[in-house]
């Protein structure tokens, strides 16, 4: 992380705070913020400069910091849902200066909007390197998504990760490094990777396990028929620069 530092802008999926006086009142902000959008990493102990470029300053006691950022994001009055794992908060240190990084992923749908203060006109959405307070019609459409349940997310607990098509994510992975030059995910293992972009959830084992969606993404044809008898390959050719197109669907679902 500290010597790719310098490469680093803030935007979209990344944000820095110096926290030179504990949690700042703005991390807040933008965890929502991320939650609530595509996802980010937040580096607390760490200044932007006027030409724009990042510095790790660090901060001044990590532990005090860490035990702080896990007590208030696991009360319910300040943060409406904890959508965090040990892993994704790290305290990275070199040559004596120590950083938080908080890697936050996109909130499951179910759960969003992701609010402050135990009051969900205060959800956060992320645009560029700025977080901003969702308008009504935001807050009212995540509220309708997160009451429709869909399959697509359902955990499928007899089927594991390693019964995936492991080419065919690694392909995806490879695309996903190309359009998302830096982002954090691409430093994930597997499985990680994998519930970050809902292909994988975890099921009632406690373990995570794919879903369905992750299943007829990449999974082999036969094991997608054991787990969804309803389902079939829809071949379709097109004569666009000669290619084949192959699209995976169950009947009675588009």
């Amino acid at each position: 992380m500290f010597e790719k530092l310098a490469a680093y802008r803030e935007g979209e999926r990344l944000e820095v705070k110096r926290a030179q006086g504990g949690l700042p009142r703005s991390l807040w902000e933008t965890y929502s913020a991320f939650a609530n959008s595509s996802g980010g990493v937040i580096l607390l102990g760490v200044e932007e400069l006027p030409d724009t470029s990042l510095r790790a300053v660090g901060v001044k006691d990590p532990n005090k910091l860490l035990d702080d950022f896990w007590n208030t994001v696991n009360n319910p009055q300040k943060v409406s849902e904890n959508v965090l794992t040990d892993s994704d908060v790290q305290a990275l240190s070199h040559d004596d200066v120590t950083i938080i990084q908080i890697t936050v992923p996109r909130a499951d749908r179910r759960l969003r909007p992701i609010y402050l203060n135990d009051n969900p006109k205060r959800s956060f959405r992320r645009n560029r390197s700025g977080d901003y307070l969702c308008r009504y019609e935001e807050i009212q459409g995540m509220m309708r998504d997160a009451a429709d349940q869909s399959q697509d997310s359902r955990p499928l607990p007899r089927v594991g990760i390693g019964e995936l098509d492991l080419a065919t994510v690694s392909s995806y992975r490879q695309r996903y490094r190309l359009s998302h030059n830096g982002h954090a995910w691409n430093e994930l293992g597997d499985s990680d990777f994998l519930r970050r972009i809902g292909a994988a959830a975890e099921a009632e084992d406690g373990r995570p396990h794919p879903t369905v969606a992750g299943l007829l993404m990449f999974g082999h044809d036969w094991r997608i028929a054991e787990e969804l008898p309803n389902y079939f390959l829809d071949y379709r050719q097109q004569r666009v620069v000669s290619c084949v197109f192959v699209s995976r669907k169950e009947k009675g679902r588009v």
